[in-house]
């Protein structure tokens, strides 16, 4: 089942499950979960009422004909949206929870009750207060102004034109009781309603910092080399370019520095390729550990590596280059198989006021097949 993402995003549900604009079977058995939550919740506020309607027919304010009508209505409402959502209808609206219907409807639903039963108005206005809880629950600024202005037109409408003969039940001490429980138990559930918004936010905070972390990630491992952890062969060239740019307006110095593993091939063919690749791994642990963070290290390509010195003069980077030759040289490589051994060579180019990236690794790459002409295990300038 498909759909465009903007079909199913609704900011004000706090809804932000579309992926690539799919109705993900996860994400529809979260939305029904959380639409069942919500209709319990909903039942059993109606349930308290039922309760309240009770302690006020015992007292004689009210008949039992009125608490009957009242669990029938109710249930019965409920019970209809609870089908419409079992059924996946709403799945696809920007509304899954129906909210909107259902608030209405409720609202006509206490409103018909404050006219039948004006003894006990209480117990309903109460419930329009749980009412209007909801509605700022799940709506913009502007559709919970709209909403209280019509629920305040809808009671003013009530009270003027009705005549009703509203009171606050308190001739018996079973009234009293019931008017407590009344204020008490509405207190009770906007303060449920509240919490529970806050776990909501507290949820959906939770899943943005998890979505950003996310992202990071991906955003690192599309730069990353896999194998090695360097920059990929596409982030160290941007880096380069990005290098290049910084040291030309600032007339500051930048030098690279081709390096290739000597005679790769033969180590992958003697030893195997995971033993290579354990090779490649620890050479590149190598070189984080002992090179700036200023520097720019990534894999070329193969068993070649690029690194860009920023800010660095020729004669710096061949020293620098040098020890790192004589720190890899100097590794137990036959920890990893008896009688491995692993040598470096590199070329370097330090960049010339006409270079540009491509001239700049052309020269290096010279420089590294001069060292390898030289017999490999050393260190080339351009």
């Amino acid at each position: 089942m498909t759909a465009a993402a903007t079909t199913i995003y609704d900011p004000a549900n706090g809804d932000f499950e579309a992926v690539d604009g799919e109705l993900l079977p996860d994400m529809l058995t979260r939305r029904l979960r959380r639409r069942r939550q919500m209709f319990a919740f909903a039942m059993a506020s109606h349930l308290v009422n039922v309760g309240l309607l009770i302690v006020f027919a015992v007292a004689g304010t009210t008949s039992g004909t009125i608490v009957t009508a009242y669990t029938g209505c109710a249930t019965l409402s409920v019970l209809i949206f609870l089908a419409i959502s079992e059924s996946g209808l709403t799945d696809r609206l920007q509304d899954h929870f129906f909210a909107v219907p259902y608030t209405g409807i409720t609202f006509a639903l206490q409103l018909a009750f404050i006219y039948i039963a004006p003894e006990v108005s209480i117990v309903f206005l109460c419930a329009l207060v749980l009412v209007g809880s909801v509605v700022a629950l799940r709506s913009t600024p502007r559709e919970g102004i709209a909403a209280w202005l019509l629920m305040t037109a809808g009671v003013a409408a009530l009270f003027a034109f009705a005549e009703l003969p509203l009171s606050l039940p308190s001739a018996n001490l079973t009234e009293r009781i019931g008017m407590l429980l009344t204020f008490s138990l509405t207190v009770g559930r906007v303060m449920f309603i509240g919490i529970f918004s806050s776990r909501l936010r507290d949820e959906l905070y939770r899943r943005r910092v998890e979505l950003e972390a996310a992202y990071k990630r991906i955003e690192e491992l599309a730069e990353l080399d896999e194998l090695t952890g360097s920059f990929n062969r596409r982030c160290i060239m941007r880096l380069l370019d990005d290098e290049t740019i910084r040291a030309q307006r600032s007339k500051a110095p930048c030098t690279v520095a081709l390096i290739d593993l000597d005679w790769f091939k033969r180590i992958n063919d003697k030893f195997g390729h995971p033993t290579g690749d354990e090779v490649l791994r620890t050479f590149a642990i190598t070189m984080f550990a002992n090179i700036r963070s200023i520097d720019k290290f990534g894999r070329y390509g193969g068993e070649e590596f690029l690194l860009v010195l920023p800010d660095t003069p020729q004669d710096k980077a061949m020293q620098m280059l040098d020890r790192l030759r004589l720190i890899v040289q100097s590794l137990d490589w036959s920890a990893f198989s008896d009688g491995l051994t692993v040598t470096i060579s590199a070329g370097v180019a330090t960049l010339d006021p006409h270079d540009t990236p491509d001239t700049l690794l052309a020269r290096a790459d010279s420089a590294l097949y001069a060292a390898k002409e030289r017999g490999r295990n050393q260190i080339a300038s351009a």
